[in-house]
């Protein structure tokens, strides 16, 4: 009897099953609508960008495929000669695009090729598409530093709300089994906001303070003869520095995803946050690897399973639509074909090569094109969703392992405890003035 019960106590143990709670947690309409407002918050702030200043070089003649990107990604050998040849070339010939724009295709491309990847369990690709997302990080920020200093700075203030938000409604979820309301929520999140906008800023500040000590003593290896001397002397401090700084980078990437959930959580601050992360991912590597890999693979396989639903919604009503639409335009293009391409799996907004033939269906195209953006933003709000509610699920996990806390325990601030003790069912702790007990009390005496 003791040997059959082994194998569910151990299996228990893992508590890995939790996370697939991620996704039922994921699709709560209160989340959904905090995502899709921050995805359109970020996406509106990226293209007003671009429309302010189109900065990318395009090569003239190629539908705007070859770009400064595109150049630097296909050069592995010697990329920064020829990005620089590519824009001294074309930059004079008028043809540019936006940086928010370019990276925006660029990473849906690379995501879809590292999830096909993914499938075949070609694990080696999926690792080189997602390095190739960093690679397009550091073109930007090389080529583009102020638009990116900015826009970074925009991301990281609305993902702070939007984020802390989802992780704050995924924790009192999974914890207490409540689900607040999407306005309680963005409260907590705004009166967390700097521990939430500084938590992931923390790790880069201790970076550059502690790169700032071996560059200095770099500087003072260009004094004459005591240079070398002083280099040599400082050799050890130096590689302890550097040894700092890769537990460090470790730390941060690793721990990433602990960051938001940690506040959320536990009402920490930003220093309290790195403490937390850096502790679990260092203390259980093994068991926050393997939880992050079933994470990843299960959301995978949601957002396939999403992607096809939207896919099927958007198909069937094109079809439908299609049946009863036959007059063509002035162009010979179906009416219904010339406002709205039909949909395709790898391209939900559809591809139509034939401009609109008038105002109206300029304006009916637009209409719908918007539409079909709201069912696009609700497939990317529905992946950061479950990134949230996963690596919120994740943290309380980790935290029971390494702290022995409880499941159940999640910080309360004050208003969570207004709302708790005024919950319907709960008394009040003193009784209210003239209650029928001090009636009796009194009449009695």
């Amino acid at each position: 009897m003791v040997s059959e019960r082994l194998p569910l106590q151990w299996f228990d143990n893992l508590m890995f099953p939790r996370i697939f709670q991620a996704f039922r947690m994921a699709i709560q309409p209160g989340k959904l609508g905090i995502a899709l407002l921050g995805v359109a918050i970020i996406c509106l702030a990226g293209y007003a960008m671009d429309r302010i200043g189109e900065t990318v070089v395009v090569e003239p003649g190629t539908r705007g495929e070859t770009t400064e990107l595109k150049v630097y990604m296909d050069n592995r050998a010697a990329p920064y000669a020829e990005v620089e040849s590519h824009i001294e070339k074309f930059k004079d010939k008028g043809e540019c695009r936006g940086v928010f724009s370019t990276l925006r295709h660029f990473g849906s491309e690379k995501f879809h090729a590292a999830l096909k990847k993914l499938f075949e369990l070609n694990f080696a690709s999926v690792a080189e598409n997602i390095a190739d997302c960093f690679r397009a990080l550091v073109w930007a920020a090389r080529y583009h530093y102020v638009y990116c200093l900015i826009f970074a700075t925009i991301q990281l203030g609305v993902l702070s709300v939007a984020g802390g938000a989802i992780c704050r409604i995924a924790a009192l979820q999974f914890a207490r089994g409540e689900k607040p309301g999407p306005i309680e929520a963005l409260r907590f999140s705004l009166r967390r906001f700097t521990s939430f906008f500084f938590a992931p800023l923390v790790p880069v500040i201790m970076i550059v303070c502690i790169g700032a000590f071996i560059f200095a003593l770099g500087l003072l290896g260009n004094i004459p003869r005591a240079g070398e001397l002083i280099i040599s002397l400082f050799t050890l401090p130096a590689l302890t520095a550097g040894a700092l700084i890769a537990i460090v980078v470790i730390g941060a990437i690793a721990g990433f995803n602990l960051m938001f959930p940690a506040v959320a959580y536990d009402g920490s601050d930003a220093l309290d946050v790195i403490s937390r992360s850096f502790s679990y991912v260092f203390n259980r590597p093994w068991r926050m690897g393997f939880y992050s890999a079933i994470s990843a693979v299960y959301g995978a396989i949601c957002y396939l399973f999403v992607r096809l639903f939207a896919f099927l919604l958007l198909l069937v009503t094109h079809l439908i639509l299609r049946c009863g639409v036959w007059k063509e335009t002035s162009n010979g293009v179906n009416k219904l074909t010339a406002i709205w391409p039909e949909p395709r799996f790898m391209n939900l907004l559809g591809s139509n090569g034939s401009p609109a033939a008038n105002s109206t269906e300029s304006v009916a195209a637009f209409l719908v094109y918007l539409f079909l953006w709201v069912v696009v933003g609700l497939v990317v709000s529905i992946i950061i969703t479950f990134y949230f509610s996963a690596n919120t699920i994740i943290y309380s996990l980790m935290r029971n392992r390494v702290d022995n806390t409880a499941l159940e325990d999640v910080y309360l601030d004050l208003d969570d405890a207004k709302i708790e003790t005024t919950a319907p069912g709960i008394e009040p702790d003193e009784p209210t003035p003239n209650s029928p007990s001090e009636t009796e009390s009194d009449s009695s005496s």
